[in-house]
């Protein structure tokens, strides 16, 4: 009685829950909210400031930029809760946003998850949702959810092959049937790159930047092949040996450089997972190719060196690859009453 009750009051959530941003579908409605996986909170304590508002783009503009008692935090490392408490305030945050702040809402919600994940930390994502106003929460694994927000038909007996570069892990699976046949979760992914700029241009300029700098140098000039026309641009940061600020100029050689260790971490985690791949399915693969989604699938080049790395593999960037999990959680609120009988639910009784 009580859930018909609730249903009344509340929309179905699909949430990408990101380590650099969560996006959320309302079921009926579409994307209705992508904000940075960001929370501004009191030093020493879980009080998010701003009575409770700071959060998601408000609070990525505090990063870095915040005195002394207040903290900028990510609750999620690697794609995992790294604060159960501050995820719990961050999603109910989002589910307020998305319910005009109304007390009655109590949603279902499928919420994507790295396919690496543990059984503690499966457990830490379920709670903070219940805890954060959920009724019943489904998971649903990465790489299953991109390829079904991307539109590869995985309930065919074909093999189908998807690389999910988010900011916090990369998922690689061959799914055919509605299951995932071989599965990798590297914990290097959008993150890593921008530390990787972070520590060149520390290491090769004496210049310190934030993530804010990096994370435009990697979208305005990161590359992971060569370029037709190599790009360059211009950055300020702080010298490590007078303190002072500078700006300097840099090249997309440069920085393609200082990604190719994480890069090349990545395009080994593919090549593992298709040596894995039984031959019939490797042969579907060579066929229809593999796709590219997440933020990282916009590193120019990275199409390319993988093709080349896997002797000739078309290799495609999904369309909008930013929402491909969160459409995918998308397509299961939908059609939750077929695809929901096969996993199972976490409810506010356990």
């Amino acid at each position: 009685m009580f859930n018909k009750f609730f249903r009344l009051f509340s929309h179905d959530m699909g949430i990408d829950l990101g380590t650099c941003n969560t996006l959320v579908y309302v079921k009926g409605k579409g994307i209705s909210l992508s904000e940075p996986s960001v929370v501004a909170v009191w030093k020493g304590t879980n009080n998010i400031v701003g009575n409770g508002t700071a959060v998601g783009e408000r609070a990525k503009k505090m990063v870095g930029r915040t005195p002394g008692n207040i903290v900028a935090v990510r609750p999620l490392k690697a794609g995992v809760i790294a604060d159960f408490q501050i995820t719990k305030a961050m999603l109910a945050y989002f589910i307020n946003q998305v319910h005009n702040h109304s007390y009655l809402s109590r949603p279902r919600m499928a919420i994507s998850v790295p396919s690496g994940i543990t059984e503690v930390e499966n457990r830490a994502v379920k709670e903070s949702a219940i805890r954060a106003g959920a009724r019943e929460v489904f998971l649903i694994e990465e790489p299953m959810a991109a390829a079904m927000g991307v539109g590869l038909p995985i309930n065919e007996p074909t093999g189908n092959m998807i690389v999910d570069i988010g900011g916090g892990t990369t998922e690689v699976a061959v799914i055919s049937m509605m299951g995932m046949v071989e599965a990798s979760s590297l914990r290097v992914a959008g993150d890593d790159l921008d530390e990787a700029i972070i520590n060149y241009l520390k290491r090769q300029h004496n210049l310190v930047v934030g993530e804010a700098t990096a994370e435009r140098v990697k979208i305005d000039i990161g590359s992971a092949a060569p370029l037709d026309e190599e790009l360059t641009t211009e950055i300020m940061g702080r010298d490590q040996v007078k303190g002072l600020p500078r700006s300097i100029k840099l090249r997309s050689e440069e920085i393609r450089e200082a990604l190719k260790e994480p890069v090349e971490q990545i395009v080994t985690t593919v090549l593992n997972c298709l040596e894995k791949t039984p031959p019939e399915l490797a042969g579907d693969i060579y066929s229809r190719g593999i796709v590219l989604a997440g933020g990282g699938a916009l590193l120019r080049g990275l199409d390319r060196l993988i093709a080349k790395e896997t002797r000739g593999i078309p290799v495609h960037v999904a369309e909008d690859p930013l929402r491909a999990v969160v459409r995918g959680t998308g397509v299961f609120l939908e059609e939750i009453d077929s695809l929901g009988a096969g996993l199972d639910s976490y409810t506010a009784e356990g």
